[in-house]
């Protein structure tokens, strides 16, 4: 298994990187819509969709409701975020994951609640998923026109961000790990190692400002990476949540070693979209 899961990983972490650097924005944007559509397919489970067919249906739906939101932003002349369906969805990610945090809060009696619902299942799916999408293109578009690789820098530090956080909290709750952080949705995880997450996030925040071209104030990078690394945790615990619901261990088994698409991006599906929100509409970029 860690075999496997280092091997994908060597592979796949160059082609992330290159498709950050040197996709031009449509081949991007349509690049993130078949990762939200898998992401999508993954969900469905979590929805209750009991057959692959709904499943496939949820994926198309999702994949035609991101184009067809994507492309009068793509034809425009006008920045991403002066279009109101961009910034609505990245602000209602700040909403989503408020209330998850209360969901993974009061657990398994919020599930009492939420779970009798697909309607309500789907509804997060759509609040994971489509603020995460909008996130990912408006970072990687950011000061395009003036330099095309600003913005991959920016999606660059934010993955590097809660990749580096996730390994900095399983090192420190290896070592120190005593109490648990929320103990009836992921046992594995502690308050210890959540300090230790964020420390490192500190750490690379002041590295990035020191050698990435990131032209943003240590103390504002700082502020909105502590707080995409709390909501990268919280992401984390929202899908094991959902995963414990549905009585499955991985969202899926399309990545050797991994699991599924959902058990990837977990954490960059709530970090990428709130970090997107403090960066360009809470501190203006």
């Amino acid at each position: 298994m860690l075999k496997s899961r280092i091997i994908t990983a060597l592979i796949l972490i160059p082609i992330v990187i290159a498709a950050l650097f040197m996709l031009p924005p449509l081949p991007f944007a349509i690049m993130i819509i078949a990762v939200s559509m898998l992401a999508a397919w993954e969900w469905g489970q979590f929805a209750g969709l009991s057959t692959p067919t709904q499943r496939v249906v949820l994926a198309i739906l999702c994949g035609v409701g991101l184009a067809a939101l994507y492309w009068p932003t793509y034809q425009s002349s006008l920045p991403l975020l002066a279009h109101p369906v961009v910034e609505g969805f990245l602000l209602a990610s700040l909403g989503w994951w408020g209330l998850a945090l209360i969901m993974v809060l009061f657990y398994p009696k919020s599930a009492q609640i939420w779970n009798k619902s697909y309607i309500l299942r789907l509804l997060f799916g759509i609040l994971t998923i489509v603020p995460f999408f909008w996130g990912m293109i408006t970072l990687r578009q950011y000061g395009f026109e003036q330099n095309s690789y600003t913005g991959a820098w920016w999606l660059l530090y934010v993955m590097f961000l809660v990749w580096g956080a996730d390994s900095g909290a399983y090192a420190f709750g290896k070592m120190f790990g005593k109490h648990k952080l929320a103990p009836k949705v992921s046992p594995g995880k502690t308050l210890e190692g959540l300090v230790g997450g964020l420390v490192t996030s500190a750490l690379l925040a002041w590295l990035f400002s020191l050698y990435a071209p990131l032209n943003i104030s240590l103390n504002t990078l700082l502020i909105c990476s502590v707080i995409a690394v709390i909501a990268s945790v919280l992401g984390d615990l929202t899908e094991s949540m959902f995963k414990r619901e549905a009585g499955i261990k991985d969202s899926g088994n399309l990545i050797p070693g991994h699991g599924g698409i959902l058990d990837r991006i977990d954490s960059l599906t709530a970090a990428v979209p709130v970090f997107a929100c403090l960066i360009l509409l809470v501190f203006k970029g």
